[in-house]
This record gives C-alpha cells, sequence and structure tokens, in this order.
C-alpha cells in the first residue's frame, strides 16, 4: 500500500461509518498491520474512534488501545460504559491496564476494577508510578526455579506460551521467589534435558529497583542491549520485567519531551493534531513571557549605553552579529553536555573537567571568530579601533558561552531540573544581554568613550 492509499483510509472509513456500513469499515481497518490501525484510529474524529472500537473484536480494540497515547485512551474510556469496556480491558496487558486505571477518575477505576475477574497481577503495579520501573514493569512473565532441569523449563515455556519478546531471557529464582540468575533460550535448548537450571544459569544479572525512573531503565536496556530487565523489591524479590517494546515506549516519550523544552515549551501530552490551539498556546505563553522579560535585560544595557551608541554609532551595527554568536556557541554546548548527562557520560562532579574542556574549546573557537570578525569590520570599512573591539568581543563572548553552557545544564541536572529547560532560547536570552555588557565594556576601554 503506497502513502497516498494508507492517507485515504481515515476518510474512507469516515465515510463507512457515516453511510452506517460498519462492516466495511472495519474490514478496512483489518487490512492494516497493528501500528498503522492504531495511527488511523487515532487520525479518527473522537466518535468514530468511539464507534469503530466498540464494533471490533475485544483482543482487536486491546491491541489498538496499548498503541494509542494516554490521553486518548481516556477520551475514549471515559465515553463508554464499565460493561462496554471490560471485555477490551480482559485483553490488555496487565501493566497497560494499570497505567489506564491510574490516568481516570478513581471512581471509574474502583468500580472496572470491583468488576474484573482476575486482578492478581495487576494490583501489585497499580503501588507504583506510571513513570517508575514498577509502573513501566509487566507482571505477565514466566520465572524458571533454580532446581528445575532444562526439560521442564522448556515444557514450562511450552505451557506458558509467551509472546516474542519475552521469551529470549528468561529469569530465575529461589524457593523464596528472590531473583538469582538469568538463562537464554539457546542455553534451555542446547543443554542435555537433565540439565539443572542453576548450573547453566548467569548469575550477574542486570536489574532495577522498583522505584528507579523510567529514563534510567531505558539507559540501562540501550547500553546493554537488554531485551528484557527485571524488576526486584528492597528484598531483591522479582516482581515484574521491562520488555523492548515498553523501552521503545520510553524513548520516544522522552526524545519527545526533549525536544519540545529544547524550543522553549512545554511539552504536549498528545500528538500535535490532537491537541487544541488553546492547549498549545498554553503550553507556549509561560515560556514566551519569561524570555520576553530576559530579554528585557538587553534593552536595560542598551539603555545604560546609549550614549556610547551614540556617539559610535557604528557600534549598532555588529550588535546582532555578536549576540548571535554567542547564542550560537551557547547553544552548541549545552545541546553537547545536556547529551552527555542524559548519556550519564558526565554528572555533577565532573563539572571542573568539563569546565575545563569547553574553555579550552571556547579559546580556540573564540579566536578564529575573533579573527574573521576583525577582518569582516574591515572590509565593512569600519575604524581599526572598532575592528579590534569586535575581534575582542567575539573572543570573549564565545568563551563566556561555552563556559555558561559547561556549567548551567550540570547546575540544574544537580537540583532535579531537568537540564533542557535552560537550553535552546534561555540561553540565547542570557547570552544576548550578557554579551552586550561585554561589548560596550570593551567598547568602553578600546575606544575610549
Amino acid at each position: 500500500m503506497n502513502s497516498e492509499d494508507f492517507n485515504n483510509i481515515p476518510l474512507r472509513i469516515h465515510a463507512e461509518i457515516n453511510r452506517g456500513n460498519l462492516g466495511k469499515a472495519i474490514k478496512l481497518l483489518k487490512a492494516l498491520r497493528p501500528p498503522d490501525q492504531s495511527e488511523i484510529i487515532s487520525d479518527l474524529k473522537e466518535d468514530d474512534r468511539l464507534t469503530l472500537l466498540l464494533k471490533l473484536e475485544p483482543s482487536l480494540s486491546a491491541d489498538i488501545l496499548e498503541k494509542l497515547s494516554d490521553e486518548e485512551v481516556v477520551k475514549f474510556v471515559s465515553g463508554i460504559s464499565t460493561e462496554e469496556l471490560l471485555p477490551i480491558i480482559q485483553k490488555m496487558q496487565p501493566d497497560e491496564v494499570a497505567d489506564l486505571l491510574g490516568d481516570i477518575e478513581p471512581e471509574q477505576a474502583h468500580e472496572i476494577l470491583s468488576k474484573m475477574e482476575d486482578t492478581e497481577q495487576l494490583k501489585p503495579l497499580l503501588l507504583h508510578p506510571d513513570e517508575s520501573a514498577g509502573g513501566l514493569m509487566t507482571s505477565e512473565f514466566l520465572a524458571l526455579r533454580k532446581h528445575m532441569t532444562t526439560a521442564e523449563a522448556i515444557e514450562a515455556i511450552h505451557r506458558w506460551k509467551p509472546d516474542s519478546e519475552t521469551v529470549y531471557y528468561l529469569f530465575v529464582i529461589d524457593t523464596n521467589n528472590k531473583l538469582c540468575g538469568m538463562v537464554n533460550l539457546r542455553q534451555l535448548i542446547i543443554a542435555e534435558p537433565e540439565t539443572k537450571i542453576e548450573d547453566i544459569m548467569s548469575t550477574d544479572v542486570i536489574h532495577v529497583k522498583v522505584g528507579v525512573d523510567q529514563e534510567e531503565c531505558a539507559q540501562l536496556m540501550s547500553k546493554y542491549d537488554l531485551l528484557a530487565l527485571p524488576v526486584v523489591d528492597t528484598d531483591n524479590t522479582l516482581l515484574g520485567v521491562i520488555t523492548v517494546d515498553d523501552l521503545v515506549d520510553v524513548l520516544v516519550e522522552e526524545a519527545t519531551e526533549d525536544i519540545q523544552r529544547f524550543g522553549g515549551a512545554e511539552p504536549l501530552k498528545e500528538s500535535y493534531l490532537n491537541t487544541s490551539v488553546f492547549t498549545v498556546s498554553q503550553k507556549r505563553i509561560g515560556w514566551l513571557l519569561l524570555l520576553f522579560v530576559t530579554e528585557s535585560l538587553t534593552g536595560t544595557v542598551l539603555r545604560h549605553f546609549a550614549d556610547e551608541l551614540q556617539a559610535v554609532v557604528a557600534l549598532s551595527f555588529f550588535v546582532p552579529l555578536l549576540i548571535g554568536t554567542g547564542g550560537n556557541a551557547g547553544s552548541q554546548t549545552t545541546s553537547t553536555i545536556i547529551r552527555a548527562i542524559a548519556l550519564r557520560e558526565i554528572d555533577f562532579k565532573d563539572g571542573l573537567k568539563s569546565l575545563w574542556h569547553e574553555m579550552r574549546t571556547g579559546f580556540l573557537l573564540g579566536l578564529g571568530m575573533g579573527i574573521f570578525g576583525y577582518i569582516r569590520a574591515l572590509l565593512w570599512g569600519s575604524e581599526p579601533s572598532l575592528a579590534i573591539t569586535v575581534a575582542v568581543t567575539l573572543f570573549c563572548i564565545v568563551l563566556w558561552a561555552n563556559i555558561l553552557g559547561a556549567i548551567l545544564p550540570l547546575i540544574a541536572d544537580r537540583l532535579k531540573i531537568d537540564p533542557t529547560v535552560i537550553s535552546g532560547p534561555v540561553m540565547s536570552t542570557l547570552v544576548d544581554a550578557t554579551g552586550l555588557l561585554i561589548y560596550l565594556s570593551i567598547a568602553r576601554v578600546i575606544i575610549g568613550l
């Protein structure tokens, strides 16, 4: 199916629903792969989405709901009765159900729980925040006993019939349900049938505590190329497993938040086109006001040096060039430092090393930009003294921007503030004001104003 045909499917489904031909609409949807089905459902109007999901088989509706955003699922759930919802929820993964129940009204969640047949796997998941390892894990997993034979383990796998993403690694527990090892499917297959699991398992198991943040879990799985990550409590009791499909969701979510914050806006909870204009404006206005206030520092500096600017009008010609270069240099540094923090390459204790590294980098960059700035000023017909002022200012501003870019993200991370908050527009605004102060102060000394 080409992209043009795919883009027309929502319109065709909507048309079939309006004609009352739900069978045709369902047939169009079923012809797609599961991720595409979720995308199409997300693009439909809310009423059409509700109509279609209720007419699909519960298992298919469950698969689609698991791929939709939390906000879209909440809208769907709030629009139907508990009796209509139960068959769908019973087909969802326990961790997905736990997330859903945590997002809806407590009264509705309690009603759903009271009518569900089996909540043993679900209730432990409701105790943990959504963005923690406990909220991310699934309690639907197979754990092997260390005294089992490989033949018994393979028989257990046959009975369990696991999903594809959970079968490659199997975790081993002792008689007290404490995590003690791990085996992979290949080891089970090639070992002799009477071999004990404890004889072939690896005891070096990477795991996380139940309260660890989801981003740290994703980093661990990415760093060690894990397909599954066991979650334990303080006593090392195995509580659940985080699978690779959950990892992808977390990485997308965290990357989306960081990118939106880089632009100076609060993250959107829904997809862009499904977010109202009012909500988008609400997410941006706070940062715009903050940046507006901080930008007023630039105006304050200009007013303070008004006499100097009137005396040498040519000084103002270089203002955009200088503050633009400083802002760009600062943004380059912050993006590099923030990425290093995210990858756990550096933290606060590496602050002095990071500062020294960026100071040397800023020195070289400032020297190069200063030379180019000097030549550019002369080509514009400026006096040598003004050209020297521009060159020295460029050197100082670039060095200063690198220093700020190296320090501020680490301080923010130390204070448990998302480092991306001080990136992009915030850094540019800060460098603008301080850069002007540096420029006009240097002009006073060199030109003698």
